[in-house]
Protein backbone atom coordinates (compact mmCIF):
# COMPACT_ATOMS: atom_id res chain seq x y z
CA UNK A 1 0.00 0.00 0.00
CA UNK A 2 1.06 3.69 -1.14
CA UNK A 3 0.45 5.99 2.41
CA UNK A 4 1.56 8.99 0.70
CA UNK A 5 -1.18 8.88 -2.26
CA UNK A 6 -4.46 11.16 -3.86
CA UNK A 7 -6.68 10.06 -0.54
CA UNK A 8 -4.18 10.88 1.95
CA UNK A 9 -3.51 14.61 -0.12
CA UNK A 10 -7.24 15.24 -0.69
CA UNK A 11 -7.91 14.71 3.27
CA UNK A 12 -5.42 17.64 3.75
CA UNK A 13 -6.93 19.93 0.44
CA UNK A 14 -10.31 19.21 1.51
CA UNK A 15 -10.56 20.12 5.07
CA UNK A 16 -8.04 23.08 5.21
CA UNK A 17 -5.09 21.40 6.70
CA UNK A 18 -3.05 24.09 8.16
CA UNK A 19 -0.17 24.48 5.57
CA UNK A 20 2.70 24.09 8.08
CA UNK A 21 1.32 20.98 8.98
CA UNK A 22 1.39 19.30 5.36
CA UNK A 23 4.99 19.19 4.78
CA UNK A 24 5.46 16.85 8.39
CA UNK A 25 2.76 14.80 7.39
CA UNK A 26 3.53 14.19 4.21
CA UNK A 27 7.37 13.74 5.62
CA UNK A 28 6.28 11.00 7.28
CA UNK A 29 4.01 8.79 5.04
CA UNK A 30 6.93 9.58 2.31
CA UNK A 31 9.12 7.72 5.18
CA UNK A 32 6.17 4.94 5.70
CA UNK A 33 6.24 4.47 1.74
CA UNK A 34 10.52 4.28 1.81
CA UNK A 35 11.64 2.59 4.78
CA UNK A 36 10.26 -1.15 4.25
CA UNK A 37 10.80 -2.30 7.96
CA UNK A 38 9.14 0.71 9.06
CA UNK A 39 6.36 0.33 6.59
CA UNK A 40 5.71 -3.21 7.31
CA UNK A 41 4.88 -2.73 10.91
CA UNK A 42 3.16 0.27 10.44
CA UNK A 43 0.68 -1.87 8.29
CA UNK A 44 0.58 -4.52 10.38
CA UNK A 45 -1.10 -2.37 12.96
CA UNK A 46 -3.56 -0.57 10.53
CA UNK A 47 -4.77 -4.07 9.48
CA UNK A 48 -5.63 -5.28 12.49
CA UNK A 49 -7.31 -2.45 13.81
CA UNK A 50 -9.28 -1.88 10.72
CA UNK A 51 -10.34 -5.49 10.51
CA UNK A 52 -10.60 -6.43 14.05
CA UNK A 53 -12.54 -5.82 16.95
CA UNK A 54 -10.13 -4.02 19.50
CA UNK A 55 -10.65 -0.53 20.72
CA UNK A 56 -8.46 1.97 18.70
CA UNK A 57 -7.24 2.80 22.34
CA UNK A 58 -5.05 -0.78 22.23
CA UNK A 59 -3.81 0.23 18.30
CA UNK A 60 -2.62 3.91 19.42
CA UNK A 61 -0.41 2.28 21.95
CA UNK A 62 1.36 0.56 19.59
CA UNK A 63 1.58 3.26 16.85
CA UNK A 64 3.08 5.55 19.73
CA UNK A 65 5.64 2.49 20.29
CA UNK A 66 6.39 2.56 16.70
CA UNK A 67 6.54 6.04 16.66
CA UNK A 68 9.95 6.37 19.37
CA UNK A 69 11.42 3.27 17.67
CA UNK A 70 11.41 5.53 14.56
CA UNK A 71 12.35 9.43 16.13
CA UNK A 72 8.93 10.75 15.23
CA UNK A 73 6.55 12.33 17.69
CA UNK A 74 3.81 10.08 18.51
CA UNK A 75 0.62 12.93 17.88
CA UNK A 76 2.72 13.24 14.44
CA UNK A 77 2.01 9.42 14.02
CA UNK A 78 -1.13 8.98 15.53
CA UNK A 79 -2.64 11.52 12.68
CA UNK A 80 -1.16 9.90 9.94
CA UNK A 81 -2.49 6.73 11.09
CA UNK A 82 -5.76 7.77 10.83
CA UNK A 83 -5.42 9.54 7.83
CA UNK A 84 -4.51 6.23 6.26
CA UNK A 85 -7.05 4.48 7.91
CA UNK A 86 -9.47 6.52 6.18
CA UNK A 87 -9.43 5.75 3.04
CA UNK A 88 -10.36 1.97 3.85
CA UNK A 89 -13.32 3.58 5.72
CA UNK A 90 -14.19 5.82 2.60
CA UNK A 91 -14.58 2.03 0.59
CA UNK A 92 -17.01 1.56 3.44
CA UNK A 93 -19.38 4.03 3.03
CA UNK A 94 -19.31 3.89 -0.44
CA UNK A 95 -20.33 0.42 -0.22
CA UNK A 96 -23.12 1.39 2.23
CA UNK A 97 -24.56 4.20 -0.03
CA UNK A 98 -23.58 6.86 2.56
CA UNK A 99 -23.66 10.44 1.16
CA UNK A 100 -20.11 10.99 0.19
CA UNK A 101 -20.69 14.20 2.54
CA UNK A 102 -21.50 13.04 5.50
CA UNK A 103 -18.10 10.93 5.20
CA UNK A 104 -16.10 14.27 4.50
CA UNK A 105 -17.84 16.01 7.30
CA UNK A 106 -16.23 13.18 9.46
CA UNK A 107 -12.63 13.47 8.14
CA UNK A 108 -12.92 17.35 9.06
CA UNK A 109 -12.70 16.50 12.22
CA UNK A 110 -8.66 15.08 11.87
CA UNK A 111 -8.04 18.90 11.11
CA UNK A 112 -10.06 20.40 14.06
CA UNK A 113 -8.08 18.08 16.45
CA UNK A 114 -4.96 18.98 14.44
CA UNK A 115 -5.38 22.51 14.82
CA UNK A 116 -6.05 21.88 18.63
CA UNK A 117 -2.62 19.90 18.90
CA UNK A 118 -1.17 22.70 17.20
CA UNK A 119 -2.50 25.57 19.39
CA UNK A 120 -2.02 23.70 22.82
CA UNK A 121 0.77 21.56 22.26
CA UNK A 122 3.14 23.33 19.65
CA UNK A 123 3.31 19.98 18.07
CA UNK A 124 1.89 18.76 14.59
CA UNK A 125 -0.85 15.53 14.99
CA UNK A 126 -3.06 14.97 17.80
CA UNK A 127 -3.38 14.39 21.51
CA UNK A 128 -6.72 12.51 21.24
CA UNK A 129 -6.27 9.56 18.52
CA UNK A 130 -8.71 7.37 20.70
CA UNK A 131 -11.60 9.80 19.86
CA UNK A 132 -11.96 8.70 16.39
CA UNK A 133 -12.72 5.37 17.14
CA UNK A 134 -16.38 5.97 16.62
CA UNK A 135 -15.85 7.65 13.47
CA UNK A 136 -13.87 4.61 12.31
CA UNK A 137 -16.26 2.13 13.49
CA UNK A 138 -18.72 3.25 11.76
CA UNK A 139 -20.84 4.48 15.07
CA UNK A 140 -20.39 8.05 14.85
CA UNK A 141 -21.45 10.25 11.89
CA UNK A 142 -20.84 13.71 11.40
CA UNK A 143 -24.48 15.54 10.56
CA UNK A 144 -24.07 19.06 10.15
CA UNK A 145 -22.33 20.87 12.86
CA UNK A 146 -22.83 18.04 15.33
CA UNK A 147 -21.57 14.78 15.64
CA UNK A 148 -23.97 11.70 16.38
CA UNK A 149 -22.95 8.10 17.57
CA UNK A 150 -25.58 5.22 18.98
CA UNK A 151 -25.73 4.79 22.30
CA UNK A 152 -28.16 4.03 24.92
CA UNK A 153 -30.00 6.01 27.35
CA UNK A 154 -28.73 5.16 31.24
CA UNK A 155 -31.96 6.01 33.14
CA UNK A 156 -35.24 5.77 33.30
CA UNK A 157 -36.29 9.49 32.59
CA UNK A 158 -40.26 11.16 31.69
CA UNK A 159 -39.18 14.95 30.12
CA UNK A 160 -41.21 17.69 31.06
CA UNK A 161 -43.68 17.31 27.72
CA UNK A 162 -44.01 13.99 28.99
CA UNK A 163 -42.19 11.82 26.98
CA UNK A 164 -41.34 8.39 28.35
CA UNK A 165 -37.61 7.18 28.37
CA UNK A 166 -36.71 3.80 29.61
CA UNK A 167 -32.99 2.92 30.63
CA UNK A 168 -31.36 1.07 27.82
CA UNK A 169 -33.42 2.98 25.11
CA UNK A 170 -31.49 3.40 21.73
CA UNK A 171 -30.61 6.90 21.37
CA UNK A 172 -27.85 9.05 20.36
CA UNK A 173 -25.02 10.74 22.17
CA UNK A 174 -23.95 14.14 20.36
CA UNK A 175 -20.96 15.95 20.28
CA UNK A 176 -20.02 19.62 19.32
CA UNK A 177 -16.77 19.63 17.46
CA UNK A 178 -14.61 22.67 17.01
CA UNK A 179 -15.20 23.83 13.95
CA UNK A 180 -15.30 27.45 14.82
CA UNK A 181 -18.98 27.78 13.22
CA UNK A 182 -21.14 29.63 15.79
CA UNK A 183 -24.03 27.39 16.84
CA UNK A 184 -26.82 29.17 15.91
CA UNK A 185 -30.43 28.96 15.24
CA UNK A 186 -30.22 28.16 11.69
CA UNK A 187 -27.00 25.69 11.95
CA UNK A 188 -28.49 24.01 14.91
CA UNK A 189 -31.91 23.27 13.79
CA UNK A 190 -30.16 21.75 10.04
CA UNK A 191 -28.18 19.63 11.96
CA UNK A 192 -30.93 18.16 14.05
CA UNK A 193 -33.03 17.62 10.91
CA UNK A 194 -30.72 15.41 9.57
CA UNK A 195 -29.79 13.42 12.20
CA UNK A 196 -33.74 12.82 12.38
CA UNK A 197 -33.75 11.77 8.68
CA UNK A 198 -30.38 9.65 9.54
CA UNK A 199 -30.50 7.66 12.12
CA UNK A 200 -34.65 6.34 11.42
CA UNK A 201 -33.76 3.04 12.57
CA UNK A 202 -33.66 4.03 16.59
CA UNK A 203 -36.99 6.30 16.07
CA UNK A 204 -39.83 5.43 18.70
CA UNK A 205 -43.11 4.02 17.41
CA UNK A 206 -44.46 7.41 17.62
CA UNK A 207 -41.84 9.49 16.22
CA UNK A 208 -39.70 10.47 18.30
CA UNK A 209 -35.56 10.63 18.14
CA UNK A 210 -33.72 11.03 21.47
CA UNK A 211 -30.52 13.14 21.35
CA UNK A 212 -28.34 13.63 25.00
CA UNK A 213 -25.11 15.56 25.40
CA UNK A 214 -22.56 15.82 28.55
CA UNK A 215 -21.02 19.22 27.93
CA UNK A 216 -19.76 22.21 30.09
CA UNK A 217 -21.34 24.16 27.49
CA UNK A 218 -24.55 22.40 29.40
CA UNK A 219 -23.37 24.20 32.71
CA UNK A 220 -27.06 25.63 34.40
CA UNK A 221 -24.80 28.60 36.04
CA UNK A 222 -23.97 29.85 32.30
CA UNK A 223 -27.11 31.48 33.21
CA UNK A 224 -25.40 34.00 36.32
CA UNK A 225 -22.80 34.77 34.12
CA UNK A 226 -23.14 34.43 29.90
CA UNK A 227 -25.34 36.37 27.78
CA UNK A 228 -28.59 35.09 27.23
CA UNK A 229 -28.69 36.01 24.05
CA UNK A 230 -25.25 34.14 23.05
CA UNK A 231 -25.09 31.17 20.23
CA UNK A 232 -23.80 28.97 23.62
CA UNK A 233 -27.11 29.85 25.85
CA UNK A 234 -29.57 29.15 22.39
CA UNK A 235 -28.03 25.96 22.26
CA UNK A 236 -28.58 25.37 26.03
CA UNK A 237 -31.88 26.16 25.98
CA UNK A 238 -32.08 23.31 23.31
CA UNK A 239 -32.19 21.14 26.14
CA UNK A 240 -33.41 19.84 29.15
CA UNK A 241 -30.86 19.74 31.77
CA UNK A 242 -31.30 15.99 33.82
CA UNK A 243 -27.96 16.10 35.24
CA UNK A 244 -25.23 18.88 36.34
CA UNK A 245 -22.28 19.54 38.54
CA UNK A 246 -19.65 21.83 40.04
CA UNK A 247 -16.12 20.98 39.57
CA UNK A 248 -13.05 22.47 41.29
CA UNK A 249 -10.72 21.88 38.30
CA UNK A 250 -12.20 22.99 34.82
CA UNK A 251 -10.44 20.61 32.72
CA UNK A 252 -12.36 22.13 29.68
CA UNK A 253 -10.65 25.27 30.17
CA UNK A 254 -8.24 24.81 26.68
CA UNK A 255 -11.80 24.93 25.11
CA UNK A 256 -11.92 28.49 25.98
CA UNK A 257 -8.08 29.76 26.09
CA UNK A 258 -6.27 27.35 24.17
CA UNK A 259 -2.43 27.42 24.64
CA UNK A 260 -3.23 30.30 27.49
CA UNK A 261 -4.78 27.73 29.64
CA UNK A 262 -1.13 27.19 30.67
CA UNK A 263 -1.08 30.97 32.60
CA UNK A 264 -2.19 31.59 35.89
CA UNK A 265 -5.69 32.75 35.38
CA UNK A 266 -5.24 36.33 36.10
CA UNK A 267 -2.64 36.62 33.10
CA UNK A 268 -5.45 35.24 30.56
CA UNK A 269 -6.54 37.00 27.79
CA UNK A 270 -10.07 38.44 28.33
CA UNK A 271 -10.35 39.16 24.15
CA UNK A 272 -14.02 37.35 23.43
CA UNK A 273 -16.98 37.91 25.32
CA UNK A 274 -16.94 34.19 26.40
CA UNK A 275 -13.02 34.69 27.58
CA UNK A 276 -14.08 37.54 29.66
CA UNK A 277 -16.79 36.21 31.33
CA UNK A 278 -15.84 32.84 32.10
CA UNK A 279 -12.42 35.00 33.71
CA UNK A 280 -14.42 37.35 35.52
CA UNK A 281 -16.48 34.57 37.11
CA UNK A 282 -13.27 32.20 37.94
CA UNK A 283 -11.42 35.48 39.53
CA UNK A 284 -15.06 36.20 41.63
CA UNK A 285 -14.07 32.40 43.20
CA UNK A 286 -17.03 30.68 41.44
CA UNK A 287 -16.54 26.99 40.45
CA UNK A 288 -17.45 25.66 36.81
CA UNK A 289 -18.79 22.47 35.92
CA UNK A 290 -20.87 20.73 33.05
CA UNK A 291 -24.56 19.42 32.53
CA UNK A 292 -26.07 16.81 30.85
CA UNK A 293 -29.40 17.26 28.70
CA UNK A 294 -31.77 15.51 26.75
CA UNK A 295 -33.24 16.92 23.42
CA UNK A 296 -36.25 14.95 21.88
CA UNK A 297 -36.52 15.52 18.27
CA UNK A 298 -40.04 15.09 16.56
CA UNK A 299 -40.26 15.48 12.59
CA UNK A 300 -36.63 16.96 13.26
CA UNK A 301 -37.59 19.29 15.86
CA UNK A 302 -37.20 19.67 19.09
CA UNK A 303 -40.73 19.08 21.11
Amino acid sequence: MKYLNDHFREIEKRTGYPEDAIPVLEGVAHRLDTEEEFGKKFEKIRKNYMYGRASLSHYIRKIEKLAGEYGIHPYTLDEVFLMVCCELLHKRYREKGIDEEIYWNGVCDLKYKLVECIECEHQVGTFVADWNDGFLRMNRFALGRFQYEYSDFRMNYTTKSGVKIKKGQPCLNFHIPSSGVPLTDDVRMDSYKRAYEFFKDIRTSKGYLILTCGSWLLFPKHEEFLDPGSNIMKFYRDFEIFEWKEKDNFSDDWRIWGHYSDLPLEERPADTKLRAAYKNWLMDGNKVGYGVGVIVLKDGKPV
